[in-house]
């Protein structure tokens, strides 16, 4: 029986892992030092030599099992919440039974994991988030929790950067703050506009796991096969599209907006219904993995950077109706003269970009009203370039901060 206490052991692990990471990082700034500078994309390496297993490695794993529930169960907000990567992060023993601890965030409604920001969200209530913009740098940080904290230790979880190009606007997403290259392993995805702002394509680095979608045959390959290691994003998968409604007159009110996720499937809000749930946040791709197409009658959302939009690709297979999110319709307030919904608290300032949006369905499939009018994405200024973001299942934290920032976008043609 150990009679160590935990906290001791939390602090040998974060010292065992900073000690591991120095010899690591070493030992590869060593081996590329001579060739950063070059032009091409080399393959990830490992160490010179294999690394040596602490003595941590050889608990027994009721043991093992024991501790990480234990340090799971504790440590349940960030930054706090770093500790269990840390037991993750120890080695493969200890990485293996915090996958099986650690629940998605439909289960738990925490975010763990990376791959937890491509997981739906929880069920009964949303995970409550907030977007920082700098508009010097024209990025966008997502972050989780409630408000921005004073002391800066907000969780970080993931970052867009804006590119304007001649014919559209992108928004890279990436893991990180300071890396935006589709190169990268911290490359998510990233969200393309038309040139009136007004029709949005979300792009993820990884293929869904049973919808049908088609990666962008233009522009979605810019690397060959065997120039880019086996851990990069090769391609971009189409995931999901968003329209506004144009409004040149500014006779219809606030904007309206349809997003279609083809990556999930409109069943999953119905009772009992399932989300796709990557286990994963591999980006590795298959050269030889045939293409997933889409279905006969659903467009493919379209490369918007090409003038023509009328040429978007149709396959003959079927496959099921995809989610479709809808705005909920506002309110006129007469003693205020302007139009209003109830954000909970979660919105203070009145923003063109305020909005909430709802499934959509038709009658046969049977959904109760209850469910049909459950936000399941809301998002609103609270701030001076500092917004919040709230979401639920069936929609992952990557696919809802890519919404919200179609909403950041000019658009002329809309309001």
């Amino acid at each position: 029986m150990i009679k160590m206490p935990l906290k001791n052991i939390v602090r040998e692990l974060k010292e065992m892992k900073d000690v591991i990471g120095g010899v690591s990082r070493r030992g590869i700034e060593a081996k590329h030092w001579s060739i950063r500078n070059r032009s091409f994309i080399a393959p990830d390496v490992g160490p010179f030599e294999p690394m040596q297993e602490g003595q941590w490695a050889n608990l027994p794993p009721e043991l093992l099992l024991d501790i990480i529930r234990r340090v799971e169960e504790s440590e349940t907000s960030w930054p706090a919440r770093a500790v269990v990567i840390f037991c993750a992060s120890v080695c493969r023993s200890w990485r293996d039974i915090a996958k099986e601890i650690v629940k998605t965030p439909e289960e738990c409604g925490r975010l763990t994991f990376p791959v937890s920001l491509k997981q739906p969200g929880p069920r009964d209530a949303p995970i409550q988030c907030f977007i920082k913009r700098d508009r010097a740098t024209s990025t966008y940080r997502l972050y989780f929790g409630l408000t921005p904290s004073e002391d800066e230790n907000d969780k970080l979880l993931l970052t867009a950067k804006k590119i304007r190009r001649a014919t559209s606007t992108d928004f890279v997403i990436s893991l990180v703050a300071d890396d935006f290259s589709r190169a990268s392993n911290t490359y998510v995805g990233k969200l393309r506009s038309n040139f009136l702002g007004t029709k949005f394509s979300i792009y993820c680095s990884q293929p869904s796991n049973n919808v049908g979608f088609q990666p962008n045959t233009r522009q979605s390959r810019r690397f060959h096969a065997k120039q880019v290691s086996p851990r990069l994003p090769a391609y971009n998968y189409v995931i999901a599209s968003i329209s506004y409604e144009l409004n040149v007159l500014r006779t219809r009110g606030p904007r309206r907006m349809n997003c279609v996720i083809h990556s999930v499937p409109v069943t999953a809000i119905q009772e009992g219904g399932i989300a796709p749930t990557p286990t994963s946040f591999s980006q590795c791709v298959d050269d030889k993995s045939p293409f997933i197409t889409i279905s006969k009658g659903k467009e493919l959302a379209a490369d918007f950077s090409s003038p023509n939009l009328s040429n978007i690709p149709v396959s003959k297979q079927q496959f099921v109706e995809a989610l479709v999110l809808k705005n909920k319709l506002p309110r006129w307030h007469e003693q205020l003269q302007c139009w209003c919904l109830n954000f909970k608290g979660r919105v203070t300032v009145a923003s063109v970009k305020n909005f909430q949006l709802v499934a959509s369905v038709e009658p046969w499939l049977n959904v109760p009203a209850s469910e049909q009018e459950k936000v399941i994405l809301q998002f609103g200024k609270i701030g001076k370039d500092i917004f919040t973001m709230d979401y639920r299942y069936p929609i992952s934290a990557f696919q809802a901060f890519a919404i919200c920032l179609s909403s950041f976008d000019a658009k002329p043609a809309c309001e």
